[in-house]
Order: C-alpha cells, then structure tokens, then sequence
C-alpha cells in the first residue's frame, strides 16, 4: 500500500491526526523506512495499534453487484454444484458458493423460471424451507457449462477486490522486532551477529540473497525466517477476470488458521467475514532446481479449462523462496529479466490465452538462496536491486558441537563430547575437511542406519563414526 492510500485510511479512521502524518512523511524523507514504522517510531501508534489497523476482515457482501458477480454468473456456477450435490435447501447452496443466503433469491428464481431446478418438498411457505432438486434439463445444462469450465468452488472474487486486500495486508507494513527473529531461529544454532543481520533485513520486507557453501542451512535459515512473519492474511478462492476464473487458494502452500466451525465439506460456516476468502498464516513457497518460466505465468488446465495462479501469485503477502538458484533449467538472467520490473514496483503483469493482460501485485518478501559465487550468477544492477547480501558461511567449531549436541538429543543418543573432539580432529583436520552444518545430521543418521541393522541401541563411539565417515566422507 502506498503511503498516501495508508495514510488517507489512517486519517478516514482516526488512526492519526493530519500533524502525526506530515511528521511521519517528513521522517521518511529523510531517513527512510515506511510510514507504518515511522508512525511507531514517532510514538503515535504501537505495534499492537499498527498491526490491528492492517488486521481487515473481507466484509460480507450485501448484493451480487457488491460481490462483483451477476445473477447468470452465479446461477451457472450454482447449478455446477447443484448437479453434485442432488436435493438441496437454499442455505446448502449458499454455503457451497461462500455467498449469504439471502444474496441467493435471484439466482433461485433464474434457475426455476428456465426449468432448470424445481421444488420437491417444503414444510413451510417460505424459500428457506423449500427443498429443490436438479431437472433432467438441468443436468444436461449442467453438462454444457461444465464443458466450459470445470471449475466448482466457492463464487470468485474481482481483481479489485484482490488488489485491495493485498495492498492491505502488505509484507511492507509488517514490523517484525527482535524478539520474533529470535524465536523463529530458536530451534536452529546460528551466530549472534548472524541474527542481528537477519533481523532488519526480515522486517524492510525487501529482497534478500542468502549465499556460501552448500550444506549450511540457507535453506532451514529462509524457511525459519516464514516463522517471524507475523500475524495471518486472507487469500480468495478464485478470481473472475475478463470473465475467466483464475484459482489462487492452493491447500499445499496455503496454511488455514482458522478455527472457525466447518462442515464436512470444509467450508466455513462463519458469517462474519466473505467466506469466498480463506484466512491462512502468510504463505511460505519454495521453489528450487524445478523451476521454469512456465510456473511464472498463468497456467491454463485445458481439462479442468480455469487457470492456476503462478507461485509468486500464492506467495502474496508472504514469503517466496527460490532455492539452488543458478540451477533452474531456465538462466539466471532470464529469471531475474522477469523479475525486475516485479521487484522495483512490486507489481506482476499475467496474461490470458485470450490475450487479455493484467496487473496484480507483486507483495512478498523474496529470498534467493544459492551456493554459487553470486557475481557467477548476476550482473551489478541486479545486485544493487538486492537490498540484503547475506553470506551463511561454515560454522564454527564451537556451533559445530552444539549442532551435533542438539541433533543427538532429537534422537534420543547420548552425545559424547571425548568423541565429537576425536571427529573433528581426526576426520576434519587430518583430511582437510571443512565444517558443514547438514554433517552432524547425516553422520547421526547413519549410527542410526547401522542400530536399526544390528538391533542395538545407538551409541556415539569413536568406531561408530568411524564406521560412519568411512561411508560417507570421499577421500581423495
């Protein structure tokens, strides 16, 4: 969101007054950061203020001109889901389509003026009593639109609507303090000055180029920073553009962190919020080596015949990892040609095989991790478009042993310390080894391989390791 749009909805809801903002636009100016943060920092909100203020719920829509659909929109969709779902009462329906009953009557009344549905029983004289049942018309009707379009889901949201959300729910209005970094990084053994790297750098919300040698957690480390993300945000089913339905909620990367009552379907039977949205935990995608140009774009399923939002889509308002890059079958510099536009002006423009083409948001924090020698990779003016450069190096012998220590008590082994000392020196030193971070995981990993084979409880000894680097170290 924009500082202007931000700071005009602060003032709409009393959230500031008009002498706060141009103190807060003017610290800006001169020292940076974004509005929400500066207003923290002048003392004129409190994190708890700021991150209520972004908290919106999608209102309820009170017409179908409000929901940005049509009676003959909603009455195809509804008669896809009425072919499925056989005798039904109007609230069934309007469940299934996320829409309040009430919004239905049209869409009712279009299906039984073309014979389409008809009553079967009622045990009142009011339509939320009536039972209705699909005709033979009906399905054969049903059939022909679902040749058009397979898609049968809860009634899709506009563009705008999409747009407003996300702006709202912005990774740029976030403030992440260092209590939050500390507590996603608490389960994994990383540098104190490491920490205090990564802790503006989660909070700017700008992109960040985690790199250095393999196997010492530049992937664990992005993954840990989705832990620091705070609060949840609200992802659509779908959306209706130019007429096509482009679905978004994805439940492999999209976390639902509601607990709100659902019916065996899984829908929600809250009517407090739009339940055409899901409230999920901001979303955490990665992506590695089987990246292609083709997941950046729409992709039309010509059986189901709707589109598939590309992954940066249904990262919005969350985190986008790209692992191992450098090793995508596509080139570095044609991903980052694609993105550049994108991370300047967080914006993304798609294109539908009609030709139409659109903008949507581009609202993630971005993370590129790789092993590769960055300048191998990028050129200087992708570098400078990287806020962070952040290189994740071997650890220390002394984070190496409280690795090891914290591996062997997740597996239930007694970690000897005599022993790691003969390790490092005998394997490490003698051959010239360096310290890797995934070592300790995959060694303990093969004492257990060999206790399972033998029937013996694992033990840390010199021979167990032995036995160990022997099959996995390669001398040379």
């Amino acid at each position: 969101m924009t500082s202007k749009l931000l700071g005009e909805k602060m003032l709409e809801e009393h959230a500031v007054t008009r002498q706060q903002l141009r103190e807060a636009l003017g610290r800006q100016r001169l020292h940076g950061g974004r509005l929400g943060q500066n207003l923290v920092a002048l003392g004129y909100l409190s994190v708890d203020q700021l991150g209520t203020f972004f908290q919106r719920t999608p209102p309820v829509p009170v017409s179908l001109a409000d929901a940005g659909l049509t009676a003959q929109f909603v009455a195809d969709l509804a008669l896809k889901h009425i072919l499925h779902i056989g005798e039904f009462q109007l609230a069934d329906l309007a469940e299934r389509l996320g829409l309040p009953a009430g919004l239905l009557d049209e869409t009712i009344d279009l299906l039984r003026r073309e014979k389409l549905i008809e009553v079967r029983s009622a045990t009142q004289f009011v339509k939320s009593s009536f039972r209705f049942i699909i005709t033979e018309f009906g399905k054969v009707r049903a059939g022909e639109l679902l040749e058009i379009c397979r898609y049968v889901g809860p009634a899709p949201v506009t563009l705008e609507a999409y747009r407003e959300m996300v702006e709202y729910q912005s990774i740029r209005n976030i403030l992440v303090d260092e209590e939050a970094v500390r507590a996603a990084f608490d389960g994994i053994v990383i540098s104190e000055q490491l920490i205090t790297r990564l802790g503006p750098a989660i909070s700017s919300g700008a992109p960040i180029f985690l790199y250095g040698p393999s196997g010492n957690g530049k992937t664990t480390i992005a993954e840990a920073i989705g832990n620091a993300l705070p609060e949840t945000v609200y992802v659509p089913h779908a959306l209706l553009v130019g007429g096509e339905i482009v679905g978004i909620f994805d439940p492999v990367n999209h976390r639902p962190a509601d607990t709100r009552a659902t019916t065996e379907a899984g829908y929600d039977t809250d009517v407090t919020s739009d339940r055409r949205w899901v409230k999920v935990h901001r979303p955490v995608i990665v992506t590695g080596g089987e990246l292609t140009m083709r997941m950046l774009d729409l992709e039309f399923n010509p059986i189901a015949k709707f589109y598939e939002a590309p992954l940066q889509m249904k990262a919005n308002n969350g985190l986008f990892i790209v692992d191992d890059f450098g090793r995508q079958q596509i080139s570095p510099q044609q991903l980052l040609n694609r993105w550049i536009i994108n991370l300047d002006r967080q914006i993304d423009f798609l294109s539908l095989h009609t030709g139409m083409k659109f903008e949507v948001p581009f609202d993630q924090l971005v993370i590129f991790a790789t092993n590769l020698e960055p300048r191998t990779l990028v050129d200087d003016a992708f570098l400078r478009r990287i806020r962070y450069k952040i290189k994740i190096n071997h650890p220390t012998d002394d984070e190496y042993r409280r690795i090891y220590r914290r591996v062997c008590q997740m597996n239930n082994i007694a970690f000897n310390e005599q022993v790691c000392d003969y390790l490092i020196e005998h394997w490490y030193s003698r051959l010239g080894l360096p310290l890797n971070a995934c070592h300790p995981r995959d060694l303990v990993g093969h004492l257990l391989d060999h206790s399972h084979y033998a029937n013996h409880p694992p033990e840390m000894t010199r021979e167990a390791l032995d036995r160990a680097c022997e099959n996995y170290f390669v001398e040379m």
